[in-house]
């Protein structure tokens, strides 16, 4: 049995050409401030991000008529438009075959712990109007003859409510998206980076951002504020903040500009690990088909030498082909998995040669070397030879498996010069994701009045997530801002506040950065904060380690506050701000992990909690591994969530719990006139 897809087909669905910008408005209004004549741009609600969730909070306002513009560093540049996998998932409700329990998904989508349980069911019974709202903006999800969606089975989920376009699912997503946006004709601001949030007694009032189409010889610097009565963070997690990611280039995400604002972030602690492609070449995820085809993985030492270390790991070569196999729906790291010869012991067998220096591949030309008998595909556990003989991949060779399976996983590839027909494969162990960020009510509501949180900027995964529910999320609470904004009517009209005071101040705070003698190098601050998040914060922690990297943290960050930044050239300023925030954002993490581990917290999710106490002791073929003893996750840590602000120069971590959710006692009758009157918006409510 083998599978043909036309390659217009497959071209159509890998280069995935993004839309053209309208141009931008012209600037109505300048302001003098600290010496610069600064452009000023009105707007009612100011997102910052161009992503999927950016977009759509964007285009929901704007249909419920408020006036509203995006910002972005890089339009098309993000996560969502240049990041995936194998064929990257859109994780929803099952309405294929039996159809879903919306409350059996949100159990489901929390299981990991640490999420609240009324924002795990807003994401479940959300997401069957996010995904049909997206097919009919134009979004190719696949579907049967009889109109059902295609499903599959991703990681974190037991039920089957995976569904994909394919590797550019979140990339079709941004455009079809985008189109819209533009269709409305929403502003936008491309090339610019947010710096500085803008605020007073009452919340939100604008932005200072760095446009260097903006820059002149009175505004060197290219600065420009936002008025603005509603703001929404969209801007992704941070990618730059680890060596070994997987993030497309450029990824910093808002973290430390929130922290700065005076936002609170909750669940910093938890991130996602897994393998995938350097960051150096194509950086992309490898999970689902890559690794069900079962491809050979190996390393090569500084000599050139190969060594199939995977056999220094599992008994037998079935129990090895199989867990390789089960990396395609159990991708992310997970401390747990390292016992009783499972899936994650693969990470850690990876992990471990890097360290050694060795390079890794994988190799889809050759199948698992033997360790006790040679490969076959009869020789596989249960689960997974049932999987690939449903999916009729029988072939002999994992090249010609993955043909049959997923054509498009090789496309992908060949666009980066990378042919996996012929040539193996560099990968490694890297950061994916960050599962916090800013807290956020059950309308996506800071703790700041005006501001709101969207996508991965936001906090609300909790330790593990179903793959693909991070960008249903996104879309979900999008709408739910938009929907909350627009009830508000505050945001209707562009603001016509006066922000010049908090302009003047911000202006001010950002020269006093850059004009200090010594300063600190980004770049040397780049180097410190990568290498210390991937060598002291990665999947494998230690209470010591991880202490000595939060006080080396702080050690940094207080050389900033007094040195400044060292700036060559103007247009180096966006980055070298953006760098001192991502060391005050990384200081954030390791102050919450410090704190959760001196609290006696243990391994989960992305990281493992190592420990000579621990009562978790990983096996290898050659016995135990002491030095990856862990503590076990405690079942009281998934009932609450540790929030961190920033008061001063201090990082403060508090523990709050669980929003809890008692089922839906929801009556039509009873409870139609809030939706007439708008009273299920709480308008009255103090934010977070």
């Amino acid at each position: 049995m083998s599978l043909s897809v036309p390659q217009e087909i497959l071209d159509a669905l890998t280069d995935v050409v993004m839309p053209r910008l309208k141009p931008e408005p012209e600037v109505a209004e300048m302001l003098r401030i600290g010496g610069f004549d600064v452009p000023v741009y009105r707007t009612g609600a100011l997102v910052i991000g161009s992503g999927a969730a950016g977009l759509r909070a964007a285009v929901e306002m704007k249909r419920r008529g408020v006036y509203v513009t995006i910002i972005s560093q890089s339009a098309w540049g993000g996560t969502s438009a240049c990041s995936g996998s194998d064929k990257q998932t859109l994780h929803t409700a099952n309405t294929k075959d039996q159809g879903d329990n919306f409350q059996a998904m949100a159990e489901a989508i929390r299981a990991g712990g640490a999420m609240d349980e009324d924002t795990a069911y807003i994401e479940a019974v959300g997401s069957v109007r996010a995904m049909a709202s997206l097919q009919y903006l134009g979004l190719p999800l696949p579907q049967d003859h009889l109109g059902g969606t295609l499903r599959y089975q991703t990681d974190h989920d037991e039920v089957g409510r995976a569904t994909s376009c394919g590797p550019r699912t979140s990339r079709l997503m941004v455009k079809v998206l985008a189109e819209e946006a533009i269709r409305l004709d929403i502003p936008f601001f491309n090339h610019t980076t947010a710096i500085k949030v803008l605020k007073d007694a009452q919340g939100v009032t604008g932005l200072l951002a760095i446009r260097p189409k903006e820059a002149s010889d009175a505004n060197p610097y290219g600065l420009t504020l936002s008025a603005c009565s509603a703001m929404v963070f969209a801007a992704g997690g941070p990618g730059e903040m680890y060596r070994d990611s997987v993030f497309p280039n450029g990824c910093f995400g808002t973290l430390g500009l929130a922290l700065e604002s005076g936002l609170e972030l909750t669940n910093i602690t938890e991130s996602q690990f897994g393998i995938g492609t350097r960051r150096e070449g194509f950086p992309w995820n490898l999970s689902g088909t890559y690794v069900q085809v079962i491809p050979h993985i190996y390393s090569v030492d500084t000599e050139g030498t190969e060594h199939h270390f995977l056999a220094d790991y599992y008994r037998t070569t079935q129990e090895m082909a199989s867990n390789i196999f089960r990396k395609g729906y159990q991708w992310p790291f997970h401390a747990s998995r390292m016992l009783d010869f499972q899936s994650s012991l693969v990470d850690l067998a990876i992990f471990r040669e890097s360290q050694k220096g060795r390079r890794v591949y994988m190799d889809f030309n050759r199948n698992p070397v033997a360790i006790d008998a040679p490969f076959s595909l009869d020789r596989l556990d249960p689960d997974v030879g049932a999987y690939l003989r449903n999916a009729g991949a029988d072939h002999a060779l994992p090249i010609d498996r993955l043909r049959h399976m997923n054509p498009l996983a090789i496309e992908l590839y060949k666009r980066y010069k990378v042919d996996i027909t012929a040539d193996p494969l560099e990968f490694a162990v890297n950061n994916q994701h960050m599962n916090g960020g800013i807290a956020v009510d059950t309308w996506g509501r800071t703790n700041v009045s005006g501001i709101y949180a969207v996508g991965e900027a936001s906090g609300t995964h909790g330790v593990t997530r179903p793959g693909g529910s991070a960008l249903n999320a996104g879309q979900v609470f999008g709408t739910r801002v938009a929907e909350h904004i627009g009830a508000s009517s505050v945001a209707a009209a562009p603001s016509s506040a006066n922000i010049s005071t908090v302009g003047e101040a911000a202006v001010s705070e950002v020269m006093r950065l850059l004009t200090r003698e010594s300063g600190q190098s980004w770049k040397d601050i780049r180097t410190e904060v990568q290498a210390r998040m991937s060598d002291h914060a990665g999947i494998l922690c230690t209470a010591h380690d991880v202490t000595m990297a939060m006080e080396g943290a702080r050690t940094l960050n207080a050389q900033i506050r007094a040195h400044g930044l060292q700036v060559s050239r103007t247009g180096e300023v966006a980055r070298a701000i953006q760098w001192q925030q991502m060391a005050v954002a990384s200081e954030a993490v390791l102050s919450a992990l410090d704190h959760y581990i001196a609290q006696g917290g243990g391994s989960r999710g992305a990281r493992a909690i190592c420990d000579p106490t621990g009562d978790s002791l990983p096996q290898s073929v050659h016995g135990s591994l002491p030095e990856v003893r862990f503590r076990a996750e405690r079942d009281t840590d998934k009932q609450s969530q540790l929030r961190v602000r920033l008061e001063g120069t201090y990082m403060i971590v508090t523990k709050v719990p669980n929003r809890p959710y008692d089922g839906d006692q929801s009556f039509f009758e009873r409870d139609w006139p809030a939706w007439l009157t708008g009273g299920i918006y709480d308008q009255d409510t103090a934010p977070l």
